[in-house]
C-alpha cells in the first residue's frame, strides 16, 4: 500500500490518546492497526519520529502500571488488558525494525532497549492462571529485541549490555518454550567473540551452562545448539570453564555436539582450537580409569555410570580428530596419550577375560537386528574398537608411537582382539587398520609380527583367519588380502 501521510498522522494522534485516556478495548485496536500498517515497507519508512516517541511514552506508562500494580494485582481485567497493550506494542515495535537500519537506531535512540527491558524482567517473574496472558507479551517482546539487534551492533551491545547475565538466564529459565528459544535466538543474534569470552568469567559461567542444559533436556531448540556450535566451541577457555562446572550428563552432550561438528561434511575447519582437543585428551587421560567400573557393581549408580560414559564419549572426540583432521594430528605428540590408551585397552581386555562382564567377548547380535531387547544394549558397545582405532591413528606415520607400542607389548594385545565380538562391531577391521598403521616402514615391528609364535590368537594367524597374509615384497612386511582357503 501506498503510506498515506493522513493515514501517519491520524494513526499517530490515536496512540498520542492512549496517554491521556482510561485503557480501553478502543486502543488496543488503535495498536492493533498501526501493527498491521508497520508490515508495510513503505509506511514503515514513512513512519516519524513523533509517532515513535510517543508509542515508547505509551510502552513506559504501561510498565510503570503494571508494576505498580504488583504481582497480585485484584482488578484481573484491567491487569489482563494491560498485559495485551503491552503485547501489541512490542509487535508494533518487532515489526517497525523488519530491514528497518533507520527504525532500529532511532527506537534505540528513544529508549526502547531500556523500558523493554525493564518491562520482560518483570513479567518473567509474574504468575497467572492463564499463562499465555503472561507469555503472549514475553514473546513479542523478546521477538523485538531480536529484530532490533540483526545487523546492528549498537543495538547488540545495548541489549547485552543490560541483559546480561541476569536477565537471559531469568528468560532461558521462563517455563515456556517459544519465550526460551526467542531468548537463545537474542543471545546467538548478541554473540561475538569478546561476548564468549564475557561468559567463560566464574561469575557469568551459569548462563553458558543453562544454554548447554537446554541442549541436552530440549535438543530441538536450534538456537541453542546453535550457540553452542557456532560460539562456544570455538572458546578454549569456556569450553574447559564449562567441563569443569557440569554434570556428567552435560559434559557428554558438550562432547556429541562437538563430535557433530567435526564430522559435519565439507567442513576442512571445524572452528575448534587446537588448545580443546589438548584439554580433551588430557581430561580422557585423568579420567578414563573410570570405565573400568561398568565392570563391577560400584557402577550402581547413575553418577559412576555417567562418568563412565563421559569417557566413552571422550575416547570417540579423540578417534575422529585424529582421523582426517590435520589440525589435530599434533595429538600424536601429546604427552603419554599413547601410553593411557595401550595400557587402557590391556585393562579393559583383561577385565574381560577374567570374568564375565559387560568388557568380555560376546557372539550375540540380536541387538543389531532391531528385534531385540534395548534394555540389553550395552554402554560400552565398540569401547575396545575406538580403543584399537585411537592406537592406530596416533601411530599413523609416526615412527615413535610405534616402537612405543611395540616396548608396551601392544601389538599381540591388539593381534588378540582380532576376534568377532558383539560388544566391539568391527574390532577386526580397527585392528587390521592399526597393524598396518604399526607395520608401515617399521623393520623391527615387522620382524616382531612375523616371529611371534601361536598364543591364542596373538599372533599373524589371526590376521590369515580374518583372510589377510604377511607377506614380505622389497624387504617390507605388507598386509595382503586373500583367500581364506589360500
Amino acid at each position: 500500500m501506498a503510506a498515506s501521510t493522513d493515514i501517519i498522522l491520524g494513526t499517530s494522534a490515536s496512540i498520542a490518546g492512549i496517554l491521556n485516556e482510561k485503557h480501553g478495548p478502543e486502543h488496543l485496536q488503535t495498536l492493533k492497526t498501526f501493527t498491521a500498517a508497520l508490515r508495510d515497507v513503505e509506511y514503515r519508512d514513512a513512519v516519524e519520529e513523533e509517532t515513535f516517541s510517543t508509542l515508547v511514552k505509551v510502552l513506559t506508562r504501561l510498565c510503570e502500571e503494571l508494576q505498580a500494580a504488583g504481582l497480585d494485582s485484584e482488578d484481573v481485567q484491567t491487569f489482563t488488558l494491560q498485559l495485551q497493550l503491552t503485547a501489541e506494542c512490542f509487535r508494533a515495535q518487532r515489526n517497525s525494525c523488519v530491514q528497518s537500519k533507520r527504525n532500529q537506531s532511532l527506537l534505540r535512540e528513544l529508549g526502547f532497549i531500556d523500558v523493554s527491558l525493564k518491562l520482560l524482567r518483570f513479567l518473567s517473574t509474574v504468575n497467572m492462571e492463564i499463562p499465555d496472558t503472561i507469555f503472549e507479551p514475553l514473546r513479542c517482546g523478546i521477538q523485538f529485541l531480536g529484530n532490533l539487534a540483526v545487523g546492528n551492533q549498537l543495538c547488540k551491545d545495548d541489549i547485552w549490555m543490560i541483559s546480561f547475565p541476569d536477565l537471559f538466564l531469568q528468560l532461558l529459565s521462563t517455563d515456556d518454550e517459544k519465550t526460551v528459544n526467542y531468548t537463545s535466538m537474542v543471545i546467538h543474534t548478541c554473540l561475538d567473540e569478546a561476548k564468549v569470552e564475557d561468559l567463560s568469567k566464574p561469575q557469568n559461567i551459569e548462563l553458558a551452562l543453562r544454554v548447554m542444559e537446554l541442549c541436552r533436556t530440549q535438543p530441538e531448540l536450534d538456537w541453542t545448539v546453535l550457540i553452542a556450535t557456532q560460539h562456544f566451541l570455538r572458546s578454549s577457555s569456556l569450553v574447559e570453564n564449562m567441563y569443569s562446572e557440569m554434570s556428567h550428563h552435560d559434559r557428554v552432550t558438550l562432547l556429541e555436539l562437538l563430535l557433530a561438528q567435526l564430522r559435519e561434511e565439507g567442513s576442512e575447519d571445524c572452528g575448534i582450537p587446537p588448545s580443546v582437543a589438548r584439554f580433551l585428551a588430557t581430561s580422557f587421560q585423568k579420567g578414563c580409569g573410570a570405565v573400568l567400573t561398568l565392570a563391577t557393581g560400584s557402577a550402581s549408580s547413575d553418577e559412576v555410570l555417567q562418568e563412565a560414559l563421559t569417557v566413552i564419549s571422550l575416547l570417540d572426540v579423540l578417534c575422529e580428530m585424529t582421523s582426517d583432521h590435520k589440525q589435530f594430528m599434533f595429538l600424536q605428540d601429546h604427552p603419554d596419550l599413547l601410553v593411557t590408551t595401550v595400557e587402557l585397552l590391556e585393562q579393559v581386555h583383561a577385565t574381560g577375560k577374567a570374568s564375565k562382564n559387560i568388557f568380555s567377548a560376546a557372539q550375540n547380535f540380536s541387538s543389531f537386528s532391531g528385534d531385540g531387547d534395548s534394555s540389553s544394549y550395552s554402554p560400552v558397545i565398540s569401547f575396545k574398537a575406538h580403543l584399537i582405532r585411537l592406537i592406530g591413528n596416533l601411530c599413523h606415520s609416526n615412527t615413535n608411537n610405534q616402537n612405543k607400542v611395540r616396548e608396551l607389548e601392544g601389538i599381540p594385545l591388539i593381534l588378540d582382539n582380532c576376534n568377532i565380538d558383539s560388544n566391539n562391531p568391527f574390532i577386526s577391521q580397527w585392528a587390521i587398520f592399526t597393524i598396518r598403521n604399526l607395520l608401515e616402514h617399521n623393520s623391527e615391528n615387522q620382524k616382531l609380527i612375523a616371529t611371534l609364535e601361536r598364543c591364542g590368537t596373538a599372533d599373524y594367524s589371526a590376521l590369515r583367519e580374518l583372510g589377510f597374509l604377511v607377506e614380505e615384497r622389497d624387504g617390507t612386511l605388507l598386509l595382503k588380502p586373500v583367500r581364506k582357503d589360500s
